[in-house]
């Protein structure tokens, strides 16, 4: 660094030959040299040129005393400004070494001090040491501007820590994802939404979080799932969304480090190998690939997720903000004028997911960053489809809940679900469910086998055939006959452990006729007589009779 030269030096330089040019040149037109001085002073003083920005205001001196450092040469370097000049490592400074240690060592503190204050404990130190020169303010300030300037890694590791050293001063490595097709990565984390939803087990506003899988090569999120509480199925389920939604298994998941991606959403700091996901996935072919600590950069649904708060959280009437410094104004207090105009209404999951789907309709109608002449949508398009069968994810489905069945089946967010496999057990079962999909349940013993589909159960009209559609009338017809069929398979498989002896102890006194011989059969009403007659004696001539009245007419017509 022995011939290091600043540039505005060298610039200082070159200015000074050119304006003793001009002085020369310019005292050639005047007989009165030492006028012509004085007044070729005054103008350069009072102009805008282009020497007169580099070097200021001059004196007659200076420019004898430039012309004599030229000693007849036109050799600029000796015009140079004779002061020492400071390079990346070193530093013109009066501050000394001790006074240096004390206010970089407060400076750089973790505690991150601003400048004005660690000046301020700098001097009171120096102070209590009994040091009489105290440096100015100007100085500590100018000393710590050209360290954070020279040595910025130095400055965001002691005062921020490694996440911001690795987020803010190393270089980074640029991927190009032209090179990947459709569904060779899906990159999945998880967004605490900004915004209230309705929690479907207790009916109150929260805010729920979206794990969500993002294809690397079109930037679009094939899939996603809404995670009310802390469950680390939600993980897999999403999975499960965007397989079915790509009809194709990725090749690789690409995600935060496994214990990272747990502690951001879960209390306890299992990794992921230790949540049973790793297995999962190696069932199906997929390679899980772990992003490094501190390596946020790395995760391209980052900038999803913050075009996601930005074009759709901030919209919506529940939004609370994600942190306290971006809350709306209705949530402050004292906000009477913004509280009044406000709107209360917070969506449930299901308006939620709907919402989103069609936010996701507009995003991917947007231009593809790895493929700027094709949208998001049409590059999604152009994946291999392989026409997944839903039962082998069956495994990756939302975590089970145990639950009892019930007369009406089982009971699940204030729904009845029901089949026919179902009828007749009073036990315990496990269930799996989808919230993008509530229409029915998947039901297992508590061993893990598989028992059946429930469907949910809709209500029937309180007076289906004098009030009701066609529709209510048919769907109240359809449920009598299932009602019918299901006690009429009770009564056979009854009849098989009950002896001739013990039927009779069930006669009743209404007589009536068979082919075989005349028996008494008590019946607590018509319908249950009638309904007995049609399975044993279809024949018999109290049917039509009792077809013909009003009270078979209200029942069964």
């Amino acid at each position: 660094m022995k011939n290091f030269t600043p540039e505005k030096c060298k610039q200082i330089a070159l200015a000074r030959l050119d304006i003793i040019h001009q002085w020369l040149e310019f005292r050639k037109k005047s007989q009165n040299k030492l006028q012509a001085d004085y007044d070729f002073v005054k103008l350069h003083n009072t102009s805008n040129s282009h020497p007169f920005e580099i070097l200021g205001k001059i004196s007659r001196g200076s420019l004898h005393r430039w012309y004599a450092m030229l000693n007849g040469t036109e050799d600029y370097t000796k015009l140079l400004p004779q002061y020492k000049y400071s390079t990346v490592q070193e530093y013109r400074t009066v501050l000394n070494d001790d006074e240096i240690k004390i206010f970089m060592g407060l400076l750089l503190h973790p505690s991150r001090l601003s400048v004005g204050k660690a000046i301020a404990l700098t001097k009171y130190k120096l102070k209590e040491q009994g040091q009489n020169f105290i440096p100015a303010d100007i100085t500590f300030r100018r000393y710590a501007k050209w360290f954070k300037d020279n040595n910025y890694d130095k400055w965001i590791l002691a005062r921020d820590g490694e996440k911001a050293l690795s987020g803010k001063v190393e270089p980074y490595i640029k991927r190009d994802a032209s090179l990947l097709e459709v569904g060779d990565i899906l990159v999945a984390d998880g967004h605490k939404l900004a915004f209230q939803v309705i929690n479907p087990f207790t009916g109150k506003p929260c805010r729920a979080t979206l794990v969500g899988f993002l294809d690397w090569k079109s930037t679009a999120l094939v899939g996603y799932e809404i995670m009310l509480e802390e469950n680390t199925q939600c993980i897999a389920s999403a999975l499960r969304n965007s397989i079915i939604n790509l009809d194709m298994i990725p090749k690789i998941v690409y995600q935060d480090n496994g214990r990272a991606f747990r502690a951001k959403y879960f209390t306890d700091d299992k990794g992921f190998s230790e949540l049973g996901f790793q297995g999962l996935y190696s069932k199906l072919g997929i390679e899980t690939v772990f992003a490094r600590p501190y390596n946020a950069r790395a995760k391209v649904i980052e900038r999803f997720f913050k075009e996601f708060q930005e074009g759709f959280e901030k919209l919506l009437p529940s939004y609370i903000g994600s942190s306290i410094q971006n809350k709306p104004a209705y949530i402050m207090r004292n906000e009477k004028f913004h509280k009044n105009l406000h709107c209360d209404y917070v969506p449930t999951i299901e308006e939620t997911i709907k919402m989103i789907d069609m936010w996701l309709s507009f995003k991917n109608s947007q231009p593809c960053p790895n493929a700027p002449d094709k949208t998001i949508a049409e590059v999604l398009s152009e994946r291999k489809r392989q026409n997944i069968d839903i039962n082998i994810l069956d495994d990756l489905m939302l975590a089970t809940e145990v639950k009892t069945i019930q007369r009406n089946g089982i009971r699940f967010l204030n729904c009845d679900y029901f089949d026919e496999r179902l009828y007749g057990f009073k036990s315990k079962v496990l269930i799996k469910y989808n919230l993008f999909d509530l229409t029915s349940i998947k039901v297992y013993t508590p061993k893990g086998e598989y028992l059946c589909i429930a469907e949910r159960v809709s209500e029937t009209h309180p007076m289906a055939k004098l009030l009701g559609d066609v529709k209510d009338y048919e769907d109240y017809k359809q449920k009598i006959v299932k009602q019918r069929q299901l006690k009429k398979k009770t009564v056979e498989s009854v009849k098989k452990y009950l002896q001739c002896e013990d039927i009779k102890l069930l006669e009743a006194q209404v007589p009536f006729k068979t082919d075989s011989k005349r028996v008494q059969t008590l019946f607590k009403n018509n319908s249950e007589k009638y309904e007995y007659l049609i399975a044993n004696d279809p024949n018999n001539s109290w049917i039509t009779e009792f077809k013909n009245t009003k009270e078979y007419k209200l029942l069964y017509e």
